[in-house]
């Protein structure tokens, strides 16, 4: 086997040993450095003809100790698996920025940053091999919904594009050296298809194959994705992909995501992630979200206990306060089994 296929083998066996631990917010912890616009430009950017103040994926070029930082805050506190600053790196979500030039080396550089990191912490603890997650995100479009309520025909994005613009960002982060490809926050299916193809397209031109995990998010009660679907209706929708793993992420805090990932959990045939936001939105918070880590991890303590998930870790308000707990409070709970093929069949049907 190369190395590509070994560590493969590692992190499937890894995940029907233990429930793994997935980092928690990027963002949450970028606003508490207080980064302003000289920041966003560093030194490459100093004379960019555009405001780049919230652009968070651009400070793996211009302040990647910032990024290294919080990094290795999520390592020291127990994450297994952590993400690429890069949830708004594609073309598509870099033109609000005018850096649809630099996504490439966003990814690259992000990748990269993430590798060693990583790589620092496992030779530090060799019982605990560490993963890079070179995260996409669903951009800022939907090729589903029209943006224009008066002309539910009109779309602002083309699948093609779509494409193009996951194509370059997996073969960036794939040359900067993830470990897996997380295709995340899946509002929109039409979207996360036109990454799978994207990712599936670049595995064959480049002979190779890296592990994916999936994870869509519940908007609201409804139950379903912005684009309708319910989580049984999402799985099916993307099972061809065969993900390492499948689950939920964002929108809702784990009290509200429960009934959601139980779903999941009962018809998917490969392992369940999971990584909420802190509770609910609260604006008048500094971060955002008020939920505690002791309240985070007791909910999440509660999915492992019933056997939903194989993955755990924090979305949008999550610190590595809220990892450090999640890991704590999972620690000793073995992982759900994957069910037998007859089960879930049955449960499809």
């Amino acid at each position: 086997m190369n190395a590509t296929s070994d560590k493969t083998a590692l992190l499937t066996k890894l995940l029907q040993e233990r429930i793994l631990v997935l980092d928690g917010a990027m963002g949450t912890m970028i606003q508490g450095y207080k980064l302003g616009e000289a920041d966003f430009r560093g030194t490459c950017l100093r004379d960019h003809d555009h405001e780049l103040k919230g652009d968070n994926d651009i400070l793996v070029l211009t302040r990647p100790d910032v990024i290294r930082a919080i990094h290795h805050a999520y390592l020291e506190a127990g994450a297994d698996i952590i993400e690429t600053n890069t949830f708004n790196a594609t073309f598509i979500a870099q033109a609000d920025y005018r850096l649809e030039g630099k996504v490439r080396d966003i990814n690259r550089a992000a990748a990269k940053l993430g590798r060693e990191a990583a790589d620092w912490w496992s030779a530090k603890t060799p019982d605990k091999p560490r993963f890079v997650a070179g995260a996409l995100g669903p951009t800022n479009r939907t090729a589903t919904i029209s943006p224009d309520v008066n002309d539910p025909g009109f779309r602002n994005v083309s699948f093609d594009e779509l494409v193009a613009a996951y194509s370059e960002a997996v073969d960036g982060l794939v040359e900067g050296g993830v470990d897996l490809l997380l295709v995340e926050t899946i509002f929109d299916t039409l979207n996360a298809k036109a990454a799978l193809f994207a990712i599936d397209q670049y595995f064959d031109e480049h002979d190779l194959r890296l592990p994916i995990i999936v994870s869509g998010t519940i908007t609201d009660a409804s139950g379903r994705t912005l684009s309708g679907q319910t989580p049984e209706a999402f799985w099916n929708a993307v099972r061809h992909a065969k993900p390492l793993a499948v689950g939920l992420n964002c929108a809702l805090g784990a009290a509200l995501m429960r009934p959601y990932i139980e779903e999941i959990a009962r018809v998917a045939d490969t392992f369940v992630s999971c990584y909420p936001n802190a509770g609910l939105p609260n604006p008048m918070s500094e971060t955002g979200y008020d939920e505690m880590p002791e309240t985070t991890a007791r909910l999440i303590e509660d999915f492992a206990k019933n056997g939903f998930v194989n993955i755990v870790g924090g979305c949008c308000g999550t610190t590595p306060a809220h990892i450090r707990a999640i890991a704590n409070a999972v620690k000793n709970i073995p992982p759900r089994k994957l069910p037998i093929e007859e089960n879930i069949e049955a449960a499809n049907v």
